[in-house]
């Protein structure tokens, strides 16, 4: 069945895969499931649109948008309406979450719809909170943010829906649960930071730090011990290269297009590591 072209990323993700996906589907082989357990923006997943899937993220309000996207469609479309692009806007939603009883009181529809608004109108669509677990990225000024994207909402969750794919919240290691030969595993983790100012790993309030990049080493050494094919993308640091030294090891160029410093933004080296030839 021929992919649509419609189905793509409705959020915009930091360590997001749209710009290297030509080179990443040189690696990925057959499958009978497709794992991602940190699925981000999902542009892998939505460019594969492979029909049997588990897709994971730890960050739980970014799972919600998934399962209101395949589920309620509509209703997030007619929330995504009602919002504003002024700055004064955009912070009175950004603080809600600074009032637990007043976000707790939304329904996940509103959940939704408040994450893709502050990720289509904060600075550089970067999606990082503080330790408290609350949104903190400022206001982006853009003149015309696509908050709505009726088209591809829709055509997202016919994918989600026409096929077979099961949403988990959590930690890595428990998205694989009862995964079989046959299947594979795309990683993308939040990556090891090339400097001390890159540190970037606000994606939940918990961070991922050099003992979770090892724990996640054991995870597909483990993998590799059962026979499943994995692929993994992360910076090319002397740490990550050591890490996987035993493993197939492509380095490829990347642009990062989300950086707090415009100077900082530029080619950057990635390294592709797989257990398969």
């Amino acid at each position: 069945m021929k992919a649509n072209h419609l189905v793509a990323p409705i959020v915009k993700w930091a360590g997001g895969k749209r710009q290297l996906l030509p080179e990443i589907c040189k690696h990925i082989p057959q499958f009978s499931t497709y794992y991602e357990p940190f699925i981000g923006g999902g542009a892998l997943l939505f460019k594969l649109q492979p029909k049997k899937a588990v897709i994971n993220d730890f960050n739980d309000s970014l799972m919600n948008v998934y399962k209101i996207i395949k589920t309620h469609p509509e209703e997030l479309i007619e929330s995504l309406k009602h919002h504003n692009n002024t700055s004064e806007y955009y912070y009175e939603i950004r603080g809600i979450d600074r009032d637990h009883n007043q976000y707790n009181n939304f329904s996940d529809i509103e959940k939704a719809s408040r994450l893709i608004y502050l990720n289509k109108t904060c600075y550089n669509g970067l999606f990082r909170v503080n330790r408290n677990g609350e949104f903190n990225s400022p206001f982006g000024y853009y003149k015309s943010p696509n908050i709505v994207n009726e088209i591809t909402i829709k055509a997202v969750s016919r994918y989600l829906n026409e096929n077979d794919i099961v949403f988990k919240t959590g930690d890595f290691d428990d998205a694989l649960k009862g995964i079989r030969k046959g299947a594979f595993v795309y990683f993308d983790p939040p990556y090891d930071p090339i400097s001390l100012s890159s540190n970037f790993t606000g994606y939940t309030d918990t961070g991922f730090g050099r003992s979770e990049q090892e724990r996640l080493k054991l995870t597909c050494d483990n993998l590799h011990k059962a026979g499943i094919k994995f692929l993994l993308s992360n910076s090319a640091t002397n740490f990550i290269k050591e890490l996987y030294k035993d493993y197939n090891i492509k380095t490829i160029l990347a642009k990062r297009q989300i950086s707090s410093n415009a100077t900082t933004r530029g080619d950057i080296e990635e390294v592709l590591i797989s257990n398969y030839d």
